[in-house]
């Protein structure tokens, strides 16, 4: 008996915990890049009696994301879609960042709105930084938003002489994932699914436990010491909105994007954070 399937990019503690609130019942693909990452994802859900198959995918290659999807489509038809995969700014280059946050994502939801289910839905993880990055112009925005996937790295706002550094490769990436899901949200609409973005703040992830040790640590442990919460933020606090988003209770919901920082933006423009870089 063929099952609906979850498919879940990015083998790491947010997805797994927003798979946890939504895939009991259906089965599971946990697709990474890294083999082993994909494996403890599914061995842990496994043992909590969820029904997990790993699978290596590198989402930056649009070859490898049809490879899941063929093997994903064997077993069920795709009625949901979580996108965790990304690297921080401290994990790699630039170029590298812009090429898996940002052109990969956006293959992901071009293609997975191929084959998604009717009444299907989809989350993709973006991030708060998005946000705090400089209004960009109308048509820079249209552009990250509707520019043909294989032709968004030659934006002439994407050349690598415009990118200054990694955090602002990681941050055009994030603005273009918004940008990606409310243009892919009315092609989706055509199939009666949904799709939209969650921007976390610091969420205490191995990634963000990255950040916080890495060369901007005392910039993010600032951040969310000052912002109105005055914490960090755990997965499951995420879930608890991809849950929403991701199930029926959110139908009238869909190319939209959910700031979960803790207030942190907010304190970045009008609080005590507005005078930090």
């Amino acid at each position: 008996m063929q099952k609906d399937i979850v498919v879940l990019t990015g083998a790491g503690q947010l997805g797994m915990a927003i798979v946890r609130r939504m895939a009991y019942g259906k089965r599971i693909f946990v697709a990474d890049w890294k083999i082993e990452n994909a494996e403890s994802i599914s061995k842990t859900l496994v043992e909590a009696g969820f029904d997990a198959t790993p699978f290596k995918t590198d989402i930056s290659s649009r070859a490898s994301i049809l490879d899941l999807i063929t093997a994903a489509g064997k077993e069920g038809e795709i009625s949901m879609f979580v996108n965790a995969a990304g690297l921080s700014p401290s994990q790699s280059t630039k170029e590298h960042i812009l090429a898996v946050d940002l052109y990969g994502t956006a293959v992901l939801l071009e293609e997975f709105g191929k084959v998604i289910k009717h009444g299907g839905s989809a989350v993709t993880i973006s991030s708060q930084s998005g946000h705090r990055m400089p209004a960009l112009t109308p048509e820079e925005d249209r552009l990250l938003a509707t520019t043909p996937t294989e032709e968004l790295l030659g934006l002439e706002i994407l050349r690598p002489d415009k990118v200054r550094d990694t955090l602002h490769a990681y941050q055009m990436a994030k603005r273009c994932n918004v940008k990606r899901v409310m243009a892919e949200a009315v092609k989706w609409g055509a199939k009666g699914a949904r799709v939209n973005s969650i921007s976390p703040g610091i969420i205490i992830t191995p990634l963000a436990l990255d950040e916080i040790n890495g060369p901007r640590g005392e910039f993010y442990r600032d951040m969310f010491a000052k912002s109105p919460a005055g914490r960090p933020g755990i997965a499951d606090e995420v879930a608890n909105v991809a849950e929403l988003l991701l199930s029926e209770r959110g139908a009238f919901i869909t190319g939209a994007d959910f700031l979960i920082d803790g207030g942190a933006t907010a304190a970045y423009f009008y609080g005590e954070l507005a005078t930090k870089s």
